[in-house]
Parts: C-alpha cells; sequence; structure tokens
C-alpha cells in the first residue's frame, strides 16, 4: 500500500472515507472517539495542500433518509475538534453536493450525509461508488472500523483510482501496526479477555487465539455457554445450546494446546433480564434455578486480575457483563482497572470494551485503543479485509 505521505495532495480534492458511526442522544454525540482518531489524516491532508471531503455512515437506515441518523451532529463536534472550517452537506451524491464541493476551498472540511441512506453503499454498487468519488483525485481510507465492509465507498471505490492515487489514512496504518503486535507478541505471557453476548460471533477469533495466546479468559453471557459445557448449573442465563458441543470441543483443544482458560467462579444475578432488576451474588460457581448470570463475582474479579497482572500482553474484547446498567458494570469496570495498571502491552478493541474503558477513566493507559471492533477481530482471525484488499494490501 502506497503511505498518505507519498500521495500529490496539492491542490487534489480527497475523498477520504472515516467512521464517524458513532453514539448519539437527542441530537448530541456521546462519544468522539471516532472523531478524535480521524483528526491527525484530516490534519495531514490538508497541510499537505488536500481539500478533505469526508464520508462516512451511521447507524442502520437500510437505504432510507432518516433524520434521527444524520451526520450533521457529527458535523457539528467535529467543528469543535478540528482547526479548520467544516462544512456539512446534506446528501452524499447528485448534482447538489457537487456544485457545494466545486466551491470548496483549502482549509475547508466537507463532511458528505450518511452514506446508508443510499442503498447503493451497502449493496457495493459499483455505479454508487462512481458518483460518490467522481469529484475526487485522490482517494484515502482511514476508516478503519468498516474495513472489513464491502460496502461501496469502502471497496468498489477504492478500486476505482489507480494504486499511486489510493493510500490508508494514518489511523488504518497505526492499528494495522499495533493489532499486527498481537500476531505475533514479543512479551509473554499473553492474555486474552473475550466477553460479550455470543459465543457465535466469535468463535473464529477464539480458534486463532488459542494458537497465540497462554491464557484465555471468558466473560459476559457467552461464558454460560461454556459452563454449561462443564456441566455447570447456569440456571436461566444465556446459553447458545447448538454450541455447547463446540465450546467443549474449544476447552478441550485448549487443554491439549496448554492454554489456561479461566471461566467465571462466581456471578451477580437476576431473576430477569432488567437495569432494576434485584442483583445478588451467587455463593459459587452454580447459578439456581429461575436466576440468570448478568455479571462476574468478586471472585472472578480477582481471578482475572491475578492472570492479568503477570501478562507481557494483553488484547481485551467485550464486556465481563450488562456494564451499562450500575448494578452489572463492577466486574468490567474491574478487568478496566485491571488491564490499565498493567505493565503489559495492551490492546481494547471493540464498541462496547472501548466504551467500558472511556467510561472507566482509564483510556490513557492503554497502548492501543482500537477504534474497530470487528474489523480488528477479523483481521486477529487472519481473514482479508476487503478495505486493505482494495487498497492493495496483501492481507
Amino acid at each position: 500500500m502506497v503511505p498518505l505521505e507519498s500521495l500529490d495532495l496539492s491542490g487534489r480534492r480527497v475523498f477520504v472515507r472515516v467512521d464517524f458511526n458513532v453514539p448519539l442522544r437527542d441530537g448530541v454525540v456521546q462519544d468522539d472517539t471516532r472523531i478524535r482518531a480521524a483528526l491527525p489524516s484530516i490534519e495531514a491532508i490538508v497541510d499537505a495542500g488536500g481539500m478533505p471531503v469526508l464520508a462516512s455512515h451511521l447507524g442502520r437506515p437500510k437505504g432510507e433518509r432518516v433524520e434521527s441518523l444524520s451526520l450533521a451532529p457529527v458535523a457539528e463536534r467535529l467543528a469543535e475538534l478540528c482547526p479548520f472550517e467544516v462544512i456539512f452537506v446534506d446528501d452524499c451524491i447528485g448534482e447538489d453536493v457537487r456544485a457545494v464541493i466545486g466551491t470548496q476551498r483549502h482549509g475547508q472540511i466537507l463532511l458528505l450525509e450518511n452514506l446508508r441512506f443510499h442503498p447503493g453503499e451497502k449493496a457495493n454498487d459499483e455505479r454508487f461508488a462512481e458518483d460518490l468519488t467522481s469529484f475526487a483525485d485522490r482517494y484515502v481510507n482511514d476508516g478503519f472500523g468498516v474495513c472489513h465492509r464491502a460496502a461501496a465507498s469502502v471497496d468498489a471505490a477504492a478500486r476505482r483510482f489507480e494504486s499511486r492515487h489510493r493510500a490508508p489514512g494514518i489511523l488504518v496504518r497505526r492499528e494495522l501496526d499495533e493489532l499486527g503486535k498481537l500476531l505475533t507478541p514479543e512479551a509473554r505471557p499473553f492474555v486474552a479477555v473475550v466477553g460479550g453476548a455470543k459465543v457465535s460471533d466469535k468463535l473464529g477469533v477464539l480458534d486463532h487465539l488459542l494458537q497465540r495466546v497462554d491464557t484465555l479468559i471468558v466473560g459476559g453471557a457467552m461464558a454460560y455457554t461454556f459452563l454449561a459445557a462443564n456441566g455447570v448449573e447456569v440456571g436461566i442465563s444465556r446459553v447458545e445450546e447448538d454450541l455447547i458441543q463446540r465450546a467443549r470441543g474449544l476447552l478441550d483443544e485448549a487443554r491439549k494446546s496448554h492454554v489456561q482458560v479461566l471461566l467465571p467462579v462466581d456471578h451477580v444475578v437476576a431473576p430477569e433480564f432488567d437495569a432494576n432488576a434485584s442483583a445478588t451474588q451467587t455463593q459459587g460457581l452454580d447459578i439456581g434455578p429461575g436466576m440468570m448470570g448478568l455479571d462476574i463475582g468478586p471472585q472472578s474479579q480477582l481471578r482475572f486480575r491475578d492472570a492479568i497482572e503477570q501478562a507481557g500482553t494483553i488484547f481485551w474484547n467485550g464486556p465481563m457483563g450488562v456494564f451499562e446498567w450500575p448494578a452489572f458494570a463492577a466486574g468490567t469496570l474491574a478487568i478496566a482497572e485491571a488491564v490499565a495498571s498493567s505493565r503489559a502491552f495492551t490492546v481494547v478493541g471493540g464498541g462496547d470494551s472501548v466504551a467500558a474503558i472511556n467510561q472507566s477513566g482509564w483510556a490513557d493507559q492503554i497502548d492501543h485503543v482500537s477504534t474497530g471492533g470487528g474489523a480488528s477481530l477479523e483481521l486477529l482471525e487472519g481473514k482479508s479485509l476487503p478495505g486493505l484488499v482494495a487498497l492493495g494490501a496483501k492481507v
């Protein structure tokens, strides 16, 4: 891949695919991590004489205009963070859009409206990609969080440009450099902490992590499928029945590979999945009838913390419980503090994990906070990411 610094950008309009898929509440950005992460590339393009036109999706509008998913609030936040003038364009294709782009001056940043307001984006439609980038002289992908999606702005659009006229942005380059350190970790033990709701979402990465890690910590709702595979009583906790055998196979493979797998040994439980449900702690491993596990208990926290403190390299993806609800947040926040306090090389990936580390106030103690949960997992699985392949990466 051609580095961004090698592109001739002087006087050029540059289509920049960013990932501004950020949480909104009442029209206000709740977490601007991804916006801040794009600033180095934006500033580098302007400093090199280029005129960036930014494009992103937001949410799942299913190919139709949904006003609550407009990028207008994102443009407002970008204007607060960016040293340049930011102009919001209320669509991403069409004559009116090209007219606005035609008036852009150096030092102005344009942000196009939500790409997914048009069905051609998710369909990877080449005509949509042509309409989207017809004005551009150069193409930059700085949206690592979408590199695993074969969308028009990520794949078809990039392939319209000669290899010398397209490049990954600074954010994408850094993601590849930092995540690459997990593929061949120098510091041992390598401890992976994996949580979240579904085993099915992370089977691939679990398979690959077992080939690399020394210790695998499993928390969140997905832990109950593994506990059920070990014959533990888990009450009415979420269990993927069709994956119990597969979970049992992963545990057997770990034993054969001498990989230590740590599962919760106690739990914070409730009779229903509700933020206001009455939370209690189990006294041991089993969960009684009519109760569901919604967080790891204090003994599990200590057990996981001990492994994390001994690590040389740590990868954390996924919360330990329903951390959005205060009664079930302690386990995730304990892991956040343990990872941040570690002397190991630390990487946190995944939307919920990033939200948790930000909520904990420990984000500045993490070596690398990835902006792409799905993309980071697929990279660690050894998959080729369409957005990188379109740029000419041999991955």
